[in-house]
């Protein structure tokens, strides 16, 4: 195979991204925001379509006006055309989707469509990098693809670490570079392009670093688990978690990122990669016990939930209006796949309550997602009337209500906080029972602790 390096055929300031979606657009747009001349190539005419009119088909803050500048700057180009997105470019970055097969495995179809595009189209000299999250051993299984091309392209794996509502910066300066491969050169033209002056970065073997991708989203999703078992745990024993996850954060060695209690983990990243690395330890014969327990956890959090309310409407939901605040999985997001929210609105309306249910951002996603729930924009029309409010995204919007206003449009005053983002004070204050995630009830006119948070 002829060194990535020594053609003169292509530039890596020329960048084609294969896959308008998520990861694909953001990165696309990052990168032609920073210098480089992006073309994305999509299979979706309508997607390419928005796109080149300066419209994101996604919401992400900030990426609206970043599509729209880069766009009319010329920087981003989308098309359908394969040739003419590959023409000249030193970097191709196959960015598509690996969706949950009903394994739990990841379907890898669109990834090998997308290299077998690349070892058509790409020119001689370019290095194809893999930024599509795959179970290890997928680059190396897929190899042959690339190294069977007549055209001198190198395969790398550099796995996306983007945080949604926070991606473009993962982009631009993120927190660590990975790069995996055997070719030194197309691995440092790699590091070029998504790194920079100050950001580690770390070149592995193609399986560890895609290892190190579903490693790092697993153990995340551990430690959300680990702290609601924790909170439960504190429920029971009269412990308050914010104070207890402080302190086990407070040890350098575990940190306080990821152990705030809730409602669980949700979204496009977590939930499926976790169970793809668990179906890739079943192939290799082991049973990853831990995350078959983060798993049953994050599931027996969303039912803590609705026990938590049933309990306080004395013992039962059947023929009460509940309100729930908050659908996307977290805040700066419209994501709602795999949203803890989905799974207690479903959980409450089998137990026989009405929902209605509101959002700031992914009421659209929503609809023909939430069965038979009512779905406002408005969060005083939502609480309407209510028996409860249950809250499931910490949007700000929800942290600023006028919550005296709401107490005076309910039937009945209580709130099941299930991200602990609430004013409890606040809330009491105006009337409520305050019921949270491992922490003690609130209710109006008892004494605050004075360790409580």
């Amino acid at each position: 195979m002829t060194d990535a390096a020594d053609s003169d055929a292509v530039s890596d300031t020329t960048v084609c991204v294969i896959g308008a979606g998520y990861v694909g657009l953001v990165t696309a747009a990052a990168l032609a925001s920073n210098g480089h001349t992006v073309r994305l190539l999509d299979v979706s005419p309508e997607r390419v379509a928005e796109i080149g009119a300066g419209r994101s088909p996604i919401y992400e803050p900030g990426l609206d006006e970043l599509v729209a500048r880069t766009v009319a700057g010329g920087a981003l180009q989308a098309t359908t055309d394969a040739t003419l997105a590959m023409s000249g470019a030193g970097i191709i970055v196959i960015a598509v989707g690996t969706p949950p097969l009903p394994t739990g495995g990841a379907d890898l179809r669109q990834v090998e469509e997308a290299l077998g595009s690349a070892a058509t189209h790409g020119q001689d000299g370019a290095v194809v990098v893999l930024k599509s999250t795959v179970p290890p051993g997928t680059m190396v299984a897929l190899q042959s693809v690339i190294t069977g091309s007549t055209r001198g392209l190198a395969l790398v794996t550099c796995p996306e670490f983007l945080r949604e509502g926070r991606a473009i910066e993962d982009v631009l300066t993120p927190a660590r570079v990975v790069v995996g491969g055997s070719d030194t050169a197309a691995c440092a033209r790699v590091e070029r392009v998504f790194g920079g002056a100050r950001v580690p970065v770390m070149r592995t073997d193609p399986t560890s670093a895609e290892m190190i991708k579903y490693g790092s989203n697993a153990f995340l999703a551990l430690k959300i688990s680990f702290i609601n078992e924790i909170a439960y745990l504190c429920e029971l024993t009269g412990a308050e978690v914010d104070e207890v996850a402080d302190g086990i954060g407070a040890d350098p060695r575990i940190g306080r990122a990821f152990l705030d209690a809730g409602a669980g983990f949700g979204g496009s990243c977590f939930p499926k990669d976790v169970d793809a690395l668990e179906d890739t330890a079943g192939a290799h014969g082991h049973f990853f016990w831990l995350l078959r327990a983060a798993t049953e956890v994050n599931l027996e959090q969303r039912r803590r939930i609705v026990n938590k309310v049933e309990r306080a409407l004395d013992g039962g939901v059947n023929g009460r209006r509940i309100a729930v605040l908050g659908i996307a999985f977290k805040p700066g997001t419209d994501d709602i796949r795999q949203a803890p929210a989905l799974d207690v609105i479903d959980r409450l309306q089998d137990r026989g309550a009405t929902v209605r249910a509101s959002d700031p951002i992914a009421l659209e996603n929503a609809r023909g997602m939430v069965r038979a729930a009512e779905l406002v924009a408005d969060p005083y029309e939502c609480v309407r009337d209510a028996d409860a409010v249950v809250v499931l995204t910490e949007w700000p919007e929800y942290r600023d209500l006028d919550w005296a206003r709401v107490a005076g449009m309910m039937s009945n005053r209580l709130v099941v906080d299930g991200r602990n983002c609430l004013d409890h004070a606040q809330l009491t204050g105006a009337g409520f029972t305050y019921l949270s995630v491992g922490r003690s009830a609130r209710t109006p006119g008892t004494p605050t602790p004075e360790h409580a948070p």
